[in-house]
């Protein structure tokens, strides 16, 4: 059985993930960004062992949040699954961006790490001036950075990254024309896989994909981190 957590757990592709992973036997914590939310899902999925609450558009809250699973870990897996999509640069940086950052710097390390990107990243903008300067495919941009210049910093952790494509969720939307159960599958694959080769790859539906060069850039790699840092007044353990 492996220890898994999920931000982001209440519904769409997380809830899904959560779903099919409890359904194999594994241990799975939750994460709802309120109480009503937490009630939901624990009606919807009752055999979750635990779920911890916090608003990812509040730093505070994050900081709350990792107290609460250091609380509760170590995990075996932890999966950056929560985003937005909004035109709210702010929120979309503090969310899909500073929550994943401070969440990794501050939980005590799992075996693996996974991180959900999109293929809209490729050539997105990158502000290393200004990380808030983006959109929600810039975002993505910078998660994959996150989690590429992790599997380089932690080489004891597994550290992936995974395009769910676009799938028929409430922030896909009824247009998305890709394969909802492919969506996930990629997640609760590498959520319990032993492979520790595959650390630094990304993935779109179970096969390594092409991704936008710049992330293996270590000099943008060092930059960003500095900007995070700065950011947030949290540093990234060594």
């Amino acid at each position: 059985m492996t220890k898994i957590f999920i931000t982001g757990s209440t519904d769409g592709l997380g809830f899904l993930t959560a779903k099919r992973l409890m359904d194999a036997g594994n241990e799975v914590v939750l994460h709802a960004r309120n109480h009503q939310r937490a009630a939901e899902v624990k009606r919807k999925l009752p055999q979750a062992k635990n779920i911890v609450i916090g608003d990812l558009s509040s730093q505070t809250a994050v900081e709350s949040l990792a107290n609460q699973l250091n609380d509760l870990g170590p995990f075996d897996t932890i999966i950056h699954n929560a985003g937005v999509y909004t035109g709210n640069s702010a929120l979309t940086f503090q969310v899909n961006v500073l929550a994943p950052y401070l969440l990794t710097a501050l939980v005590k390390r799992p075996k693996r790490l996974i991180y959900i990107s999109s293929g809209m990243h490729y050539g997105s903008r990158l502000d290393l001036k200004d990380l808030t300067n983006l959109d929600y495919s810039g975002s993505k941009l910078q998660v994959l950075l996150l989690a590429k210049l992790l599997a380089q910093r932690w080489p004891n952790v597994t550290t992936t990254i995974v395009d769910p494509g676009w799938v028929p969720t409430k922030m896909g939307g009824a247009a998305a024309n890709d394969d909802l159960t492919l969506g996930y599958t990629t997640q609760v694959w590498l959520a319990t896989l032993a492979d520790t080769s595959v650390t630094g790859t990304y993935y779109h539906h179970m096969k390594p994909a092409r991704y936008d060069a710049r992330v293996d850039n270590q000099a943008i790699q060092n930059k960003f981190l500095i900007a995070l840092e700065n950011a947030t007044g949290v540093k990234l353990p060594c």
